[in-house]
């Protein structure tokens, strides 16, 4: 769960919420989970995170597919779902557990229970599987990245990691790891070494980065959210600033940024070729990697009521408008239109969008 949006859903934690509506058909069993899109949804302290698929050409969608076929729950919170060729990790944080199961149909294929606490984001690299962990809550140091043997799904070892990891991407024997700040706030995207198993590199970039790809010539580029401060009355005294930044992956320095206004902070983005996609608020923005300054105006105004995920495939951007006492919305919109063509009813806190 974003920690930006940490007060909202803690008020929300005080409502009684209900369970997603499903009045899609019954799954077949004749369904490829693997193909098509996958939507997790963070759920609540009441109701389980879960998972929908939807399928690629959007007449398809069934919510809750993990339960459907295995007749259990993630529990709280689903954060996100890494992938490797036959099989999908599903990382619940409040469970410190990763479910394993078959990508295709979504038959659990055992769990990693033991060597995470408050596990984020995994990514996978061979046999190997590398998870992000903020660590107990009350504790600011015992921050890391836990390796997995995907054979035995053991936790083997564990690289000690600055303050709240949060995404985390591979290349070239490196890993890269951005950190929000868990419960606090951090500036620091660090590279570890995955023969060494050690970190080699903590990068300075804005406050609180998030989102992390690699662009075409192999750079990385991250969204900082940029930081929120409050007197103990909860009135704002400062506003860092948010920024793109581009990294070298061959110097591992930031070779470029794109600074926002201060008081602006985006909470997506996401790389699709040489194009970006953010948001402030409920508006898409769009620039590129080769961008000198952010463009000045929106591409379109979603009518969003809480964009919290964001997605691009073709000609195609998919907003989801989370909701966390129902089912959410899967808004698809025509990028060259600039409308929407269509609305499906998605997992409770929808919030990732993955394409397979």
């Amino acid at each position: 769960m974003k920690i930006t949006k940490l007060l909202g859903v803690l008020f929300l934690g005080g409502i009684l919420f209900t369970s997603c509506s499903d009045d899609e058909a019954p799954s077949s069993p004749k369904v490829d989970y693997g193909n098509g899109i996958l939507i997790s949804g963070e759920g609540t302290q009441s109701v389980s995170g879960s998972v929908t698929f939807v399928s690629n050409d959007l007449s398809v969608v069934e919510n809750t597919i993990y339960k459907k076929v295995n007749d259990a729950e993630f529990g709280e919170y689903v954060q996100s779902i890494a992938f490797d060729n036959d099989r999908a990790y599903i990382v619940a944080d409040n469970q410190n557990t990763v479910t394993v199961v078959d990508k295709n149909t979504f038959d659990k294929a055992g769990t990693i229970t033991t060597g995470l606490s408050t596990p984020r984001y995994m990514t996978i690299v061979g046999n190997k599987g590398y998870v992000t962990n903020w660590g107990a809550t009350d504790n600011d140091n015992d921050d890391f990245v836990a390796i997995v043997d995907l054979n035995s799904l053991v936790v083997e070892e564990k690289v000690e990691v600055a303050l709240g990891p949060e995404r985390i991407i591979a290349k070239d024997g490196k890993l890269y790891v951005s950190h929000l700040g868990a419960f606090g706030s951090n500036n620091k995207v660090v590279v570890i070494d995955i023969a060494t198993k050690s970190v080699v590199k903590e990068i300075t970039v804005k406050d609180n980065p998030d989102e992390l790809y690699l662009d075409s010539l192999g750079n990385l580029v991250v969204l900082s959210q940029g930081n929120t401060v409050y007197d103990e009355n909860w009135n704002v005294i400062e506003n860092t600033l948010a920024a793109i930044s581009f990294i070298s992956t061959a110097s591992n320095e930031v070779v470029s940024e794109l600074v926002f206004n201060e008081g602006e902070h985006p909470s997506q983005m996401v790389l699709e070729g040489n194009d970006i996609y953010y948001n402030l608020g409920n508006s898409i923005y769009k620039t590129d990697v080769n961008a000198t300054t952010l463009p000045a105006s929106e591409l379109f105004t979603t009518d969003s009521g809480y964009l919290y995920g964001l997605g691009v495939r073709n000609n195609e951007i998919f907003v989801l408008d989370a909701n966390f006492s129902g089912n959410s919305k899967l808004d698809i919109y025509d990028l060259l239109a600039k409308t929407k063509k269509e609305t499906k009813e998605v997992a409770l806190g929808a919030s990732k969008i993955y394409f397979n």
